[in-house]
């Protein structure tokens, strides 16, 4: 078992300005604590504090157990590294340095087969079978079967990219759970995976006797599986952390009783507030020609200064207000027509209609051609239209595809991608990417701009 615990932990930006402070808690040995919060507040930051990939301007965490890491996004479309090296990031430390030692020496034999450089590569596969690297690719070979249905041997040298999100989520779950370490830091393991995959998770986090410090945003897996939660609270001077002892069942309602306290007390703090000054002011008044007022003045004051130098209570967190207007022009009453489209090696042909005004989910298997499917949308169909797609042609992935897929008359994409990867933003910053715009909006001021993502 391992355990972590946070004491006064607190951590600037690089511009100064304070995102997290006095953060304390402990997550014990077995147990599964969320960590909740507004986009932005620090979730993602605390874990790396504890991972140790910052160091805290204050405080101090300690840890017991091998501590096992996955980020939010495991993959990149700019990064070419491969389900092995996905696999053995994700392992005990001396094993992934012993990996690394063997294939970079593996690499110096290709043009120098010395006997220095022979002796070197047998203590580096001595050193990985001592550190347990073939037992762990046993592991992996039962993690590739689990989550992509073929073994390590087949699978290790496809690159991660080439894994749909829910792939790349469920081989990395797969390790963690089955692995040695004994404290788990998941940065929303749930996204990506699909429904049966998402049910797994929940049954694999509530059998598993490791101890499990989680961002998540899913409300039915923090419901089915978090023991606690830890909610990361707005504040203007830095944001504070207040953990629910409870599941996520019983955390809206204890936190809107906790909001209506604070309320409360700094009501009737200000009450007293203002009944210590006016008290103060009618001594002052009196003192003016009752000398004997005086001492009774002084000993108000006093008071006053002694009643505001301890503060009011803990303010009500400040609350995220976020709005999204989803609206785009008139078009044809057909929005998409489809007809025996196949998406070769994904599905077979369907066809269907989406009309104007509705709301369509897609469902189905990781990997199963969903991202593909709007991709070829996004593209325009199988007969784009000049200016009928959402980015330049040339900047996605093409789709094989046979069968027909049409836009409506009028109809113009909008595409937001399962990782976020958008190669025409690619070295713009925010600023830019509003100011300027692109091929299908206009461009805005920059003051307007700034206000945007102000």
């Amino acid at each position: 078992m391992g355990h972590v615990e946070l004491s006064g932990v607190g951590y600037d930006l690089p511009d100064g300005r304070p995102l997290l402070r006095d953060i304390s808690f402990r997550v014990g040995d077995g147990a599964i604590v969320a960590l909740v919060g507004a986009n932005g507040s620090g979730k993602t930051t605390l874990l790396r504090i504890v991972a140790g990939d910052l160091a805290p301007t204050d405080g101090i965490i300690s840890r017991s157990g091998g501590l096992g890491v996955m980020r939010q996004f495991i993959g990149s479309i700019r990064d070419h590294s491969t389900v092995r090296d996905l696999l053995v990031s994700l392992s005990p430390q001396r094993i992934a340095a012993a990996a690394t030692s063997v294939d970079a020496l593996e690499l110096r034999l290709m043009d120098d087969d010395s006997e220095p450089v022979q002796m070197d590569y047998a203590h580096a596969l001595t050193e990985y079978a001592d550190a347990g690297g073939y037992e762990q690719e046993v592991i992996f070979d039962a993690c590739c079967d689990a989550a992509l249905g073929i073994g390590y041997d087949a699978a290790k040298w496809r690159e991660v990219s080439s894994l749909s999100g829910g792939e790349q989520k469920r081989l990395a779950l797969e390790l963690l759970l089955r692995g040695p370490d004994e404290v788990l830091l998941l940065d929303e393991p749930d996204n990506y995976l699909d429904v049966p995959g998402k049910r797994w998770l929940e049954d694999q986090l509530r059998a598993t006797q490791k101890t499990v410090l989680m961002v998540s945003h899913d409300r039915e897996l923090l419901a089915r599986a978090a023991t606690r939660i830890a909610a990361v609270e707005l504040g203007a001077a830095g944001n504070t952390l207040w953990v629910h002892g409870r599941g996520f069942a019983t955390f809206a309602e204890a936190r809107r009783e906790r909001f209506a306290r604070f309320e409360e007390l700094r009501r009737r703090w200000d009450e007293d507030h203002t009944k210590l000054r006016e008290l103060v002011l009618m001594y002052k008044l009196k003192a003016a020609y009752n000398d004997g007022m005086a001492s009774r003045y002084q000993a108000a004051q006093t008071r006053l200064a002694k009643f505001e130098q301890a503060g009011p209570p803990q303010a009500v967190p400040l609350r995220q207000q976020v709005s999204m207007r989803l609206a785009g022009g008139r078009t044809g009453r057909r929005a998409v027509v489809v007809e025996k489209l196949e998406l070769t090696g994904l599905m077979k042909p369907f066809g269907t209609e989406i009309w104007f005004g509705d709301r369509v989910a897609v469902l189905g298997s990781n990997g199963s051609g969903k991202s593909h499917f709007l991709r070829l949308l996004a593209c325009g169909g199988s007969s784009p239209e000049p200016g009928n797609s959402a980015v330049d042609h040339a900047l996605l992935e093409p789709v094989r595809y046979s069968g027909t897929a049409r836009l409506g008359a009028r109809v113009r994409p909008g595409l937001f991608v399962q990782t976020h990867a958008h190669p025409e933003l690619f070295g713009r910053t925010l600023i830019e990417v509003l100011h300027r715009g692109d091929d299908h909006r206009d461009g805005m001021g920059r003051e307007a701009a700034a206000r945007v993502l102000d």
